[in-house]
């Protein structure tokens, strides 16, 4: 995996998942675009990286093509972001369902269509990686938006895949189980919560924030360069128990 010169777009990228792809993409030679709402977790990892930094909310639907068009060009893009709500099915409020899909859905699709469009003028054969989650396919209780926003991007992954695969570019998911940010660590730290997550997962264990960006980097690669369209779980095989 070269990627020596190539320039990735990693929202999400101030904290979890999105910081460690960031980190592991900057460390192995890649021009890193860091977007986050958190300014100080953005002043931290360029300290860290010596990453472009972009601070911005992507709840802002309106506000994205202004916040994302003068980040071109790119090469590459990670759509990390996200955020959730807990809340039971019949006590969810719509503001907040909203909100959620908002965030996890529709700003990679408004995001995504900037870039590709670009990708398309400029005849470049890019590569995209939605960040899902294994509550993709599952029903988990009191996340009825999460769950919601992230099968839905699961289908858009496809669609994108189907659609965009003729001029060369590739659309994938990673679809993870608990991941040991910090806020899954605060999150999962009652074992009578987490130990019976645990013994369904055949490996035995919650998730690394690295495990999950080294998948990311493997469908950003050249080394993926056939697999198209997939939800891959990172799971530690709790999707066949």
């Amino acid at each position: 995996m070269n990627w020596s010169g190539r320039r990735v777009l990693v929202t999400g990228a101030g904290k979890g998942i999105g910081r460690a792809t960031a980190v592991m993409l900057a460390s192995r030679g890649a021009r890193v675009v860091a977007l986050s709402r958190s300014a100080d977790d953005l002043a931290s990892l360029k300290t860290e990286t010596g990453c472009e930094t972009v601070c911005a909310d992507l709840g802002a639907i309106d506000q994205i093509e202004a916040i994302v068009k003068p980040a071109l060009p790119i090469d590459l893009l990670v759509n990390c972001a996200g955020t959730t709500t807990l809340q039971s099915f019949v006590d969810s409020d719509l503001s907040e369902f909203n909100r959620v899909l908002g965030v996890n859905t529709v700003a990679p699709m408004v995001l995504s269509q900037i870039v590709v469009k670009d990708w398309l003028a400029r005849g470049i054969k890019g590569a995209i990686v939605n960040v899902s989650s294994d509550a993709a396919r599952r029903g988990v209780v009191n996340h009825t938006a999460y769950c919601a926003s992230k099968a839905a991007l699961d289908a858009m992954t496809r669609v994108m895949a189907a659609e965009l695969g003729p001029s060369g570019i590739r659309v994938n998911s990673v679809n993870p189980t608990v991941t040991l940010t910090p806020m899954g660590e605060l999150a999962w730290s009652d074992p009578a919560k987490a130990d019976p997550v645990k013994a369904r997962i055949p490996l035995g264990r919650f998730l690394d924030p690295d495990e999950v960006a080294e998948a990311i980097l493997f469908l950003l690669s050249d080394g993926a360069a056939m697999v198209n369209g997939v939800s891959l779980p990172v799971d530690g095989g709790l999707s066949v128990s």
